[in-house]
């Protein structure tokens, strides 16, 4: 059974920083990739980051673009997201979602972010709040 288990989400002020983990159970890091995604309270769902063995720079959404840093660590088969310039309007719940796929080409990102991106598994996400 897959399993993606996130922690690190809180309370933090403007400027401040965070480190999100995901832990996967029961798939291979190296097989797939791990996406990163936000719902903030009255607004869609918003790919924010992914990363994959094949694609280990990991890819951006423009609005957390130079803020955010997404890494694995294959020998804990975790995903990290080290958020960075925390600002209010980065509040919402961030959720850990695994596809079973991984690519070289940098336009499967792209895809997977987007709002027709599909995700295989997914966790119960970790709230992250931004305020003074």
């Amino acid at each position: 059974e897959v399993q993606l288990v996130e922690s690190g989400g809180g309370l933090v002020q403007p400027g401040g920083s965070l480190r999100l983990s995901c832990v996967v159970s029961g798939f291979d890091l190296d097989d797939g990739t791990i996406g990163w995604f936000r719902q903030a309270p009255g607004s869609e769902r918003e790919g924010v980051s992914c990363v994959s063995s094949r694609f280990t720079r990991g890819y951006y959404s423009d609005s957390v673009k130079s803020r955010f840093t997404i890494s694995r660590d294959n020998a804990k088969n975790t995903v990290y997201l080290k958020m960075n310039s925390l600002k209010p309007e980065d509040t919402a719940v961030y959720y850990c979602e695994l596809n079973r796929g991984a690519y070289y080409s940098e336009s499967f990102y792209r895809g997977l972010l987007g709002p027709g991106g599909h995700m295989d598994y997914w966790g119960k996400g970790t709230l992250v709040t931004v305020s003074s």
